[in-house]
């Protein structure tokens, strides 16, 4: 980074315990760092300048891809304020500077480029990128990679990219819990973001799934515990809410019932499956509350 100001800024603001900073002086410190650590590494962060392209490309023939959030280059500091726990904060903005867009990506479609920024929202622009980065599709083509840089990518680099995702999605889930999985959901599979058909399609799904799953419960089927789990992480990379599931119980409950009725049996029996419901709700808020990262 040219500004010291902002690198500054940055790295009290990333001194927390989450996060390991490495801070380097120049691109030939940088570019040896990453050679050495890039398997180590979660995200970069760099500022766009005339050095930025040329270690772009030493980073692509190292075989580097890596989330990433680059700031704009020449910046100015325009307000000045104090975050909730009273630490001083500079704002910087710059008249030169890219929107945050991947229309022509420095490095890759998946990186998060800023054109303003309060350094205290550092952590949560790494999120982003991180985000993104194992989101970005692994059959991407090298058109969705820098022009620039289009004839430095070998056919390998696809296959680089896929087990760079692979690697960073296993390592979160390893150090963090279910922070991984958090980051692998993507929100247009959201349930509320689909189309009415595809909600309805997802929905009746579920519910084949739980009635499954109610059927076998108090069996000594050994397929339960997969079949909940199946069930929990369909449900979770949706958003599906507790009370949806809930709203599933009480349908099928109330299904049960009526065909007791007309077999002239108690449908008292039906009180036992509460504990199925709680056992999903169960697994399921678990992986919510294990998923979300502490800044949320």
């Amino acid at each position: 980074m040219r500004s010291e100001s902002l690198a500054q800024s940055l790295k009290e603001f990333l001194s927390g315990e989450r996060y390991i900073l490495h801070n380097t002086a120049s691109e030939a410190e940088f570019l040896k760092f990453i050679e050495q650590h890039k398997h180590e590494l979660d995200c970069i962060v760099l500022q766009d300048d005339f050095s930025l392209l040329p270690a772009i490309k030493r980073l692509y023939e190292q075989g580097t891809l890596l989330p990433v959030v680059i700031f704009p280059g020449e910046l100015e500091e325009i307000t000045f304020g104090v975050t909730a726990n009273n630490q001083a904060e500079v704002t910087y903005t710059s008249d030169n500077s890219h929107p945050t867009s991947t229309a022509n990506p420095l490095f890759h479609a998946a990186e998060v480029r800023l054109s303003q920024v309060q350094p205290s929202k550092i952590g949560n622009f790494i999120d982003q990128a991180i985000a993104s980065f194992i989101s970005l599709a692994p059959e991407c083509s090298v058109t969705e990679f820098p022009t620039s840089i289009e004839n430095t990518i070998d056919s390998g680099t696809n296959g680089f990219l896929m087990q760079q995702q692979q690697r960073l999605s296993d390592k979160l889930r390893e150090r963090l819990g279910y922070l991984g999985v958090y980051y692998k959901r993507n929100p247009r599979f959201f349930f509320r973001h689909l189309p009415q058909q595809e909600r309805q399609k997802l929905l009746e799904n579920l519910r084949s799934e739980y009635r499954q799953i109610v059927l076998s419960y108090f069996s000594q089927a050994e397929t339960l515990n997969k079949k909940i789990d199946e069930f929990v992480d369909q449900a979770f990379f949706a958003d599906i809410s507790v009370s949806r599931i809930v709203e599933i119980h009480m349908e099928l409950m109330d299904e049960f019932s009526k065909h007791l009725k007309l077999e002239g049996r108690s449908d008292e029996v039906l009180l036992d499956y509460r504990l199925t419901l709680i056992d999903v709700i169960a697994h399921l808020g678990e992986m919510y509350r294990r998923s979300i990262p502490r800044e949320l």
